[in-house]
């Protein structure tokens, strides 16, 4: 049976997060209501295209708010798949009948307009998006000064004080390696192990008042990434010194650590894998 796999990039202002999720009625807590999520949109788009159920694995739960230039999901179809379709080329299955890139389009023009498959192609059948991801880049983009931003407000966090840029990078610095996160993780994040590699962590100064914390890791707790932004935020304000993040890494207090920034700021940039995972049909 093939697979597919897909780039999805989206705007996560709207979306209650990637996974699917339900919630109680609110006249009838025994009925279950839908959520808006980015999974749940993309994965009936493309069963509407291929025409039979798929499942839609993605490979990084974003939350509520949330944006991604790139997500990495998979499908698989051909579960359905007639075995002699004979002469008729219309009893053959849409995703043989287009390219990969035709499929996408016609994904895409099912889909709302802040949700995009930027890419698709066939891949190995074992593929795992979650398992065989190396590494993930996350972005919290903060904009800085007293006027608040206007054309990009959806997707970067205002502080209107000014920050210490130089201080902030002191503090990122500290961050790279292997360690116990506890302190930089949302209460209830259910892992069993609180230890995370981070291989880069940088402040940038950029264009038009805006601050840029790039992180990288082989995976990251809940609320992670935003636990991190709002520490150096607060480096950046001079409530906090530099050594404070070694102080909470060794005590794993969150009290240490500095307050959960928004969702608006944040981004998943990019993915790395040990291969592309594409495979010719």
């Amino acid at each position: 049976m093939p697979r597919f796999r897909l780039n999805i990039a989206y705007d996560g202002t709207d979306f209650h997060g990637w996974q699917k999720q339900h919630r109680p009625a609110e006249h009838d807590p025994e009925t279950r209501v839908a959520l808006r999520t980015v999974q749940a949109e993309v994965e009936q788009a493309v069963r509407d295209v291929v025409r039979e159920p798929i499942l839609l694995q993605g490979a990084s739960r974003t939350d509520a708010g949330v944006h991604a230039l790139a997500q990495t999901a998979a499908f698989t179809v051909g579960a359905t798949e007639i075995e002699h379709p004979g002469p008729d080329p219309a009893r053959e299955p849409v995703w043989r009948r287009l390219t990969p890139d035709r499929l996408r389009l016609a994904i895409n023009s099912r889909l709302p307009g802040d949700v995009l498959v930027t890419s698709l192609s066939a891949t190995r059948n074992d593929f795992d998006p979650i398992g065989d991801c190396l590494e993930k880049g996350y972005r919290y983009s903060l904009h800085v000064g007293r006027d608040r931003p206007l054309f990009d407000r959806r997707f970067v966090h205002h502080v209107r004080t000014e920050l210490d840029a130089p201080a902030m990078r002191d503090a990122a610095g500290r961050f790279i390696g292997r360690h116990d996160f506890a302190a930089f993780a949302a209460a209830g994040h259910g892992r069993l192990s609180t230890v995370r590699t981070v291989t880069s962590c940088a402040v940038s100064e950029e264009p038009g008042a805006r601050v840029r914390i790039d992180i990288a890791g082989e995976g990251f707790l809940h609320n992670m990434v935003r636990i991190i932004a709002g520490t150096l935020t607060e480096v950046g304000r001079g409530r906090l010194a530099p050594e404070a993040v070694d102080q909470a890494l060794a005590s794993g207090d969150r009290r240490d650590a500095g307050p959960t920034l928004p969702p608006t700021g944040l981004c998943l940039m990019w993915m790395r894998y040990a291969n592309d995972g594409s495979a010719s049909m």
